[in-house]
């Protein structure tokens, strides 16, 4: 009787193979899925620090590259102002309103401008609403301008007139036989609507959250999103720091606020000012958990079906279960071809590895159309910048000619104002679908950024590129758009070997060609100079 009894609680104390399997097995596939998070996630984490890293250092050295032509825009057109001004003690102060009205209104590089005598006189200035004529200059940055005799830039100041936070440059002006007479200078108000803001256009890079701002020489905000930050001393950020030295690259930083942020940084030779280009690591951080959830979402439902059947089918053989884990283990790693199904002479083990292919093709497909979906623009279907900037060094490196067309439609942020943000993106949907139309087969059009279209031309020169990109304009300017008035656009046209060999280069050719087409009128193509 108590052998009995003995044996009966012994017999319930053991563990039944089928359970055992099971318990192992389930253990196995919930550490190597949690093994398989964690390694996408950091893997993820890695690729998107470092390409939201690099494509911010392009970024802010495409700026920098246009800072820098428009700079040296700018003090040519105060040098040839101050050749014009050479003689002004013989021309009338009319005369000399009126080529400072020219000077501001054709070129639009300053809010205001002044010729300023060397007795310290403002002796003209405009616009001439700002009553300063006939006064003498006070501030210490426009006293040491007059006194170098030399090409001149400020760092921010406010003046004491119109308490307004500006920049300005100088050029000294010699008289014929040359004495000195006194300075040319331009001022850029830099809490106000400038040449900065009007080349640059909205504070924001991509549309996902990044942005810049721009220091000069001394580590002083010369611009950014937050208008009341401007003229702030940020001369302990350590990329501020680096870029004091001159220096350019790319690296995790954190801002004077304690956010930490992914910087990419240039210096602008022409002036000494720099350029950064931030995205904070937030958002890194919530495409990530974005990215987890949808692969979660993927995979649950396959992931259920199978703890359901190994709890159904558990056996006493456990290889099957040892094949599937090394398999899984892989993923994220490497790419994985999935293996042939065959039927297994266990019923068990071929249900099972069914369920976990099945599983892992799944994982394997969202994570095809995350790709898909990082190289395509979500509003116009076309392919994005990324995607262009690969297909642009992949023909460059293979050495095939080719042509670029850089177009952006005129006057949108009008559109935006007028007629709202989703009438907007209609219209870009109107102008890509015009687009593709216009094209023929082998020729590709990508979305560069906001209203910026890009069309890459394999083996055509800049001939071709021409007769494409005027088909496109006017296909365009007789379409029927989704507003009232005619869309248009503005095109510049640059060509490989022709005009750079490599990719930024050829970029900021086709920019400054766009450029000139916005500054000649709009609704126009013009090829870059050579």
């Amino acid at each position: 009787m108590f052998k009995l009894k003995g044996n009966g609680f012994r017999q319930s104390k053991k563990l039944s193979l089928t359970w055992l399997l099971t318990g192992l097995v389930t253990l196995v596939v919930l550490l190597t899925s949690s093994i398989l998070l964690v390694g996408s996630y950091q893997s993820k984490k890695q690729s998107l620090t470092k390409t939201t890293l690099h494509l911010n250092y392009i970024s802010a050295d495409r700026m920098s590259k246009t800072m820098d032509s428009l700079f040296q825009s700018m003090r040519g057109s105060l040098k040839h102002g101050a050749d014009k001004l050479s003689d002004f003690k013989a021309m009338t102060p009319k005369q000399v309103d009126d080529y400072l009205e020219l000077m501001r209104n054709s070129s639009n590089f300053f809010n205001s401008i002044a010729v300023v005598e060397s007795n310290r006189v403002i002796r003209n200035v405009a616009p001439a609403s700002l009553g300063t004529a006939g006064r003498h200059i006070t501030s210490k940055a426009s006293m040491e301008a007059l006194s170098l005799q030399k090409p001149y830039i400020s760092s921010p100041y406010k003046t004491s007139n119109t308490k307004r936070l500006i920049v300005f440059l100088s050029q000294p002006i010699f008289s014929s036989n040359g004495s000195y007479l006194g300075i040319l200078s331009g001022t850029l108000y830099l809490q106000k609507n400038n040449i900065l803001s009007e080349v640059f256009g909205y504070n924001n890079v991509d549309g996902s959250g990044s942005y810049y701002y721009i220091v000069d020489s001394e580590g002083r905000l010369l611009y950014h999103p937050d208008k009341n930050l401007i003229g702030n001393d940020v001369s302990s950020n350590k990329v501020v720091q680096k870029l004091m030295k001159g220096e350019s690259g790319e690296q995790q930083v954190r801002n004077t606020r304690g956010v930490e942020m992914l910087a990419g940084f240039s210096s602008v030779s022409a002036n000494g000012w720099g350029i950064v280009v931030v995205t904070p690591i937030g958002l890194i951080h919530n495409e990530l958990m974005s990215y987890i959830r949808t692969i979660i979402g993927y995979s649950l439902l396959p992931f259920i079906i199978l703890l359901m059947s190994i709890i159904v089918i558990a056996r006493r053989f456990a290889w099957p279960f040892v094949h599937l884990a090394n398999l899984v283990s892989k993923m994220g790693n490497e790419k994985i071809v999935l293996p042939e199904v065959k039927p297994h002479w266990s019923r068990e083990a071929d249900l099972l590895s069914r369920a976990v292919l099945l599983a892992v093709a799944n994982i394997q497909k969202q994570t095809d159309q995350l790709t898909h979906e990082a190289t395509t623009d979500a509003l116009t279907g076309l392919m994005n910048r990324r995607s262009l900037e690969n297909t642009i060094s992949q023909w460059i490196t293979s050495g095939l000619p080719f042509s670029l067309i850089m177009l952006d439609v005129d006057k949108f942020k009008f559109v935006n104002d007028t007629y709202g943000h989703l009438i907007g993106d209609e219209v870009l949907k109107h102008v890509a679908k015009v687009i593709e139309t216009s094209l023929r087969p082998d020729e590709s059009c990508y979305r560069y950024g906001g209203e910026e279209f890009v069309i890459l031309l394999g083996g055509a020169g800049s001939e071709d590129a021409f007769d494409v990109a005027e088909k496109v304009r006017q296909a365009l300017e007789q379409s029927k758009a989704p507003i009232p008035t005619k869309v248009t656009v503005s095109q510049g046209i640059a060509n490989y070997p022709l005009h750079a060999l490599e990719r930024e280069g050829l970029l900021e050719k086709a920019d400054q060609a766009l450029y000139l087409a916005k500054s000649r009128g709009r609704n126009r193509t013009v090829v870059a100079e050579s």
